[in-house]
């Protein structure tokens, strides 16, 4: 499903959907229905999975390896504080370390700052935030990145992006200093529309990225035929966003059962289906699914465990999606 409704990408569960989708909360909710033994087969399903040990993917500029699962957080709010802190705990806690953020995501960036600072593992965390240039020139970009690094607790980023190739041709110069000076690591753009994708691309040809960011998902596989090809041609990792389709997957799964074969691949929630798709694409180093809720954070964890779907897996998945419910 592609979504081009120009917006600034917002991570997976956006409340503004209520009115129209189910949330993942009502979606597991209404499942609640299930049998006792089918849950508590799913449940120590789950705890084995997320026992065994993170699946990772090398960045392919430098080798350096990531968990296969992220977290997005357009969704934090000083109003959830404590369970994002209780979040962040936990992913590092079953290995995940990537924490993708920006400044138009509200309090986001200081709620991962304070929480990191209290909890003493900024050092664990693969840390990613983004910055626009748009007609603001240089200066303002340098006050954005300032002000991100206040806001985020820390003198360097792992990875700073061009939000929605925002000013990308300003910024590119002062982000090549700053990763001189060794204040990012690695240098990156990002879009969530498949309206951007063609000037994504064309972004890729032109600049030295070395990460790119896409909207990804089985609903929404319009990256996988122009993206996903060029950034493993030109050397780029990968980070998805809207793995879950700005949440519209929940609602369109509501009537549907998971496929038996889904157990070879140590799935077992819908939400462990659609994120080991995304991230056993070749092209692909880390899916970024956004929550605030614990429980989804573990679900989602789940996901980088186990085996992934090869070619034919994942095409038989893709069938099955696509394949309208009785």
């Amino acid at each position: 499903m592609r979504d081009d409704t120009p917006r600034i990408d917002r991570g997976d569960r956006r409340n503004h959907i209520a009115a129209t989708y189910p949330t993942r909360r009502q979606f597991l909710a209404a499942g609640a229905a299930a049998t006792l033994s089918t849950w508590l087969m799913a449940t120590a399903a789950s705890d084995e999975a997320t026992a065994a040990p993170p699946i990772t993917k090398p960045i392919p500029a430098s080798g350096e390896k990531l968990p296969v699962i992220g977290l997005g957080t357009d969704s934090f709010r000083d109003s959830v504080r404590d369970d994002i802190r209780a979040e962040l705990a936990r992913m590092l806690e079953l290995g995940g370390s990537v924490i993708d953020t920006a400044p138009a995501y509200g309090e986001s960036e200081s709620l991962i700052g304070q929480a990191l600072q209290g909890l003493g593992t900024r050092g664990k965390t693969f840390l990613a935030t983004k910055i626009v240039g748009s007609s603001f020139g240089g200066a303002s970009g340098r006050a954005s990145f300032e002000r991100s690094l206040e806001r985020l607790a820390t003198s360097r980023i792992d990875l700073l992006q061009v939000h929605n190739l925002n000013g990308i041709g300003t910024l590119m110069p002062l982000m090549q200093e700053w990763k001189k000076t060794g204040r990012i690591r690695y240098i990156g753009a990002t879009t969530s529309r498949g309206s951007q994708h063609r000037e994504l691309v064309e972004v890729m040809r032109q600049y030295p990225l070395e990460f790119i960011q896409v909207d990804y998902s089985i609903a929404n596989r319009d990256a996988a035929g122009t993206v996903l090809p060029l950034a493993r041609e030109r050397g780029m990792a990968v980070l998805v966003n809207l793995p879950f389709g700005r949440s519209s997957l929940f609602s369109q799964a509501a009537e549907r059962q998971l496929p038996p074969w889904a157990a070879e691949i140590q799935v077992t929630s819908w939400a462990q289906y659609f994120l080991k798709y995304v991230v056993s694409h070749p092209a692909v180093t880390c899916a970024i699914p956004g929550s605030t809720k614990l429980s989804h954070l573990v679900d989602n964890q789940g996901a980088g465990r186990g085996a992934l779907p090869d070619a034919a897996l994942r095409r038989r998945m893709e069938e099955y999606w696509d394949r309208k419910p009785a």
